[in-house]
């Protein structure tokens, strides 16, 4: 019998964007497989003893990550709650039903350094406080010595988080290495958030003994967490999810088996191949924006040590003061919208990301960017002078004093949307538009 096709199909085919940005969150992170998406389809007409299913998960994410036992949940954000109450309360079920109230809790408080408090769309401390936990930062910003990590270690301390992220600060603060080191001499564990990472041995290897990995990101998974780590702790945190505060943040049967697949497919995978397909897409557009004048593009490895190679576009100055970000949001409001790896546009710059390319894209996107050199060309810059002596972001007064061009420095950039603004809006612009689209 022929499936009837239902009205979201046509949404999808209709809102689909080319992802040159990543594996992010907020873009749907990556595309599921065929195979993986069979094993979810088969979950989805069938009834498991979850519990059993979980097991299997266990098994095969200690057999790919080199843990003791995994389990999987809703995400890692997920997984930060859940893992943080398993180091309060370990298998103490009543314990476990008292949080987030934490009056008979011996220990609550959880260290992570000051240069890993960061907003992957809500600030990670959130994720410590929402199981009664007592978020405790440690350092500057830019400055962590060891001798720091072990003052902020007290008889309250439960547990320690380290962030692997291209949003922490990526020097001045300690090594995982000796992060662990310090705080295993004080009988602290440490939770390991490598949500976006490639590599799934390395930190068990180091020593962590929780660690937390997207299965929708690289390992191109349906939406779910892993937590892989000792089983004391994998015990307590899946009597978390499965009654305690984490229940609310459970995984149903298809995300199980779909990270289960994930994992088995990661293991099967010819990843460099799979590496030099990404990379042949990169060069077609590396060349591509190279021919266009008024574009700097240069090609640099990921922060944290994954497989990939991106592109750092930026605009010369000696060409044009258009704003990087402005060219940024002409390629998303084009059709269909090409999304750029944004962070740094406070720098001058955008990144592209090939990992989620499929074929075809690097051609599209070449012919958006041929499309949009007007764009450049019509804000030329305002006089050579201002670069005689090499790129700068200030210029001379009247009087030769040098004054900072404010439009182009970090501290006084203008972020082009606020997002609690945006979020007032929503989902009111998305209805907006449908409507609008309607009516056409």
């Amino acid at each position: 019998m022929k499936i009837k096709s239902l009205p979201i199909h046509d949404w999808l085919k209709n809102n689909s964007i080319i992802n040159v940005s990543g594996t992010m969150t907020g873009l749907g992170a990556s595309m599921v497989s065929q195979e993986i998406t069979q094993c979810v389809s088969e979950s989805m007409s069938r009834f498991v003893d979850m519990d059993a299913l979980q097991a299997e998960a266990s098994r095969n994410i200690a057999d790919v990550t080199g843990s003791e036992a995994g389990c999987i949940t809703a995400s890692v954000a997920s997984g930060i709650c859940i893992s943080v109450a398993a180091t309060m309360t370990g298998t103490n079920l009543g314990l476990a039903e008292d949080l987030p109230e934490t009056g008979k809790v011996s220990k609550n408080e959880v260290l992570i350094l000051k240069g890993h408090v960061v907003n992957y769309g809500s600030i990670i401390t959130q994720q410590i406080r929402l199981v009664g936990a007592i978020p405790v930062e440690v350092g500057s910003v830019t400055v962590v010595e060891p001798y720091q990590l072990r003052h902020a270690i007290t008889e309250n301390t439960c547990a320690a988080l380290w962030v692997v992220s291209h949003h922490t600060v990526q020097s001045g603060l300690l090594g995982l290495q000796t992060f662990i080191e310090v705080c295993h001499e004080k009988g602290v564990p440490v939770i390991v958030d490598a949500a976006s990472e490639y590599d799934l041995k390395i930190f068990i290897n180091l020593g962590a003994d929780v660690v937390l990995y997207s299965g929708h990101k690289f390992l191109s998974g349906p939406t779910s967490g892993i937590v892989a780590g000792k089983t004391v702790l994998i015990k307590a945190a899946y009597m978390q999810q499965s009654s305690g505060i984490g229940r609310a943040m459970k995984a149903g049967k298809e995300s199980v088996v779909g990270a289960i697949a994930a994992l088995q497919r990661w293991q099967n995978l010819d990843h460099r191949k799979l590496h030099e397909e990404e990379y042949q897409r990169l060069t077609y557009i590396r060349k591509g924006l190279e021919k266009i004048t008024g574009l700097c593009v240069e090609e640099f490895a990921d922060p944290t040590g994954n497989p990939i190679t991106r592109l750092n576009v930026s605009i010369d100055p000696n060409v044009s003061v258009l704003h990087i970000g402005k060219l940024c949001e002409a390629l998303s409001q084009g059709i269909p919208p090409i999304i750029v790896r944004n962070h740094c546009l406070d720098l001058g710059y955008f990144e592209i990301d090939p990992c989620n390319m499929k074929s075809g894209d690097p051609e599209k996107v070449v012919r958006r960017f041929q499309e949009l050199h007007n764009i450049i060309l019509d804000c030329p810059t305002e006089s050579s002078e201002a670069n005689r002596l090499g790129p700068r972001r200030s210029s001379y007064d009247a009087n030769n004093i040098p004054q900072v061009n404010s439009d182009n420095v970090p501290w006084a950039f203008r972020k082009f949307g606020d997002r609690e603004e945006e979020l007032k809006e929503w989902p009111e612009r998305h209805l907006n538009q449908q409507k609008k689209e309607n009516h056409e």
